[in-house]
């Protein structure tokens, strides 16, 4: 036997191993953002420091809609939804709820002013990650986060419940808007978990934590929540979804717009779906593209395309393999080419 073959075949079947492992961490995880309600949100997002901004800070989207954008691994940040908000035509104005005081769509590297339900995210480097929805900083609408494609734990987490309905006179916002925690509404350590409470020996959950926490058990409702309201997962993708029990919209088909990178096609029927396909840049990029469907929508972004995928009455993300998988398609694609050629010499 050709001694240099049988060396040359060993590193070629280490090189195909070491391409299979190492997909997810060229490809990062996708993040897909549902907006379930019967109005329009404008969800924000905060990257933490370290990690690099993604393709938006803060955008549109429209009832009945949904938008994705690709995270590198090792990112972490928050999401959360803008409501009541009024934009002019250059893009200025502000919220009622969740403003991030940027004066803009985009927040710009600014959080959420509370009260604000928070989905919170640490993409593990070659490990897990972690997430949680909280309403340590109060509520303004029910988020629910799933993770698909992920080995282990991989819960799904959230607060389906309409705070707002309940919520006591003293932490209520205007009509009815949003619902503050008790240490936004009343500011004394023993509520922050502060000063000589700021140990989990020494901030108990008070009456209001433990409202929110009968109502949304699996999410945090104070600072020392962790035990039951951490949750994690590996090599996942997630859907955040806002409203995600509004009756009227569980059978409803929905659009998703394109964002930046290319769209894959499908024919799964439901609604226009394409991916933003970004990587790990600092930078926004700037375009139109249009995705079509059963419904409309416009967002920003480079590059355009349509592809199908809808929207199970569970809430489940049905994105099939006519669609590629979703962001995952383009590295996939790459990988699978060089597979091919490498698989190709091996037996030639």
């Amino acid at each position: 036997m050709d001694p240099f073959s049988s060396s040359s075949h060993n590193l070629i079947l280490s090189l195909v191993l070491l391409l299979f492992f190492t997909f997810r961490g060229v490809s990062g995880t996708t993040f897909t953002f549902v907006n379930r309600c019967d109005y329009t949100v404008w969800p924000g997002i905060l990257a933490n420091a370290n990690s690099p901004r993604l393709d938006s800070t803060g955008f549109e989207l429209p009832k009945q809609t949904a938008r994705t954008f690709q995270a590198p691994t090792g990112w972490s940040g928050r999401f959360w939804a803008r409501t009541g908000c009024s934009f002019d035509g250059s893009g200025s104005g502000s919220c009622t709820t969740g403003d991030c005081g940027s004066g803009q769509v985009e927040c710009n590297g600014a959080g959420a002013a509370p009260p604000a339900t928070l989905a919170e995210f640490t993409l593990g480097t070659g490990g897990q990650d972690f997430y949680d929805v909280s309403l340590v900083d109060g509520y303004n609408l029910p988020v629910f986060v799933e993770g698909t494609g992920g080995s282990g734990q991989c819960a799904s987490t959230g607060c389906s419940t309409d705070l707002n309905r309940m919520c006591p006179t003293e932490l209520r916002v205007g009509d009815g808007d949003a619902c503050k925690s008790a240490c936004e509404a009343f500011g004394t350590p023993e509520y922050c978990c502060s000063g000589a409470y700021a140990t989990p020996a020494t901030c108990s959950p008070s009456v209001y934590s433990q409202m929110f926490k009968a109502a949304c058990p699996k999410s945090y409702s104070y600072a020392y929540d962790d035990a039951t309201s951490t949750f994690t997962c590996t090599g996942a993708d997630y859907t955040v979804t806002f409203c995600p029990s509004s009756p009227s919209l569980k059978s409803t088909p929905m659009t998703a717009t394109p964002s930046q990178g290319a769209a894959t096609a499908g024919s799964t029927p439901g609604f226009a779906y394409s991916d933003s396909g970004a990587g790990s840049g600092s930078g926004s990029a700037t375009g139109t593209g249009t995705g079509t469907g059963t419904g409309t929508g416009t967002v920003p972004g480079s590059g355009s395309g349509s592809g199908e995928a809808m929207l199970a009455d569970d809430g489940s993300w049905l994105a099939g393999l006519a669609m590629g998988d979703s962001n995952r398609a383009g590295p996939l694609s790459i990988t699978s080419a060089a597979l091919c050629i490498i698989l190709s010499y091996l037996f030639l």
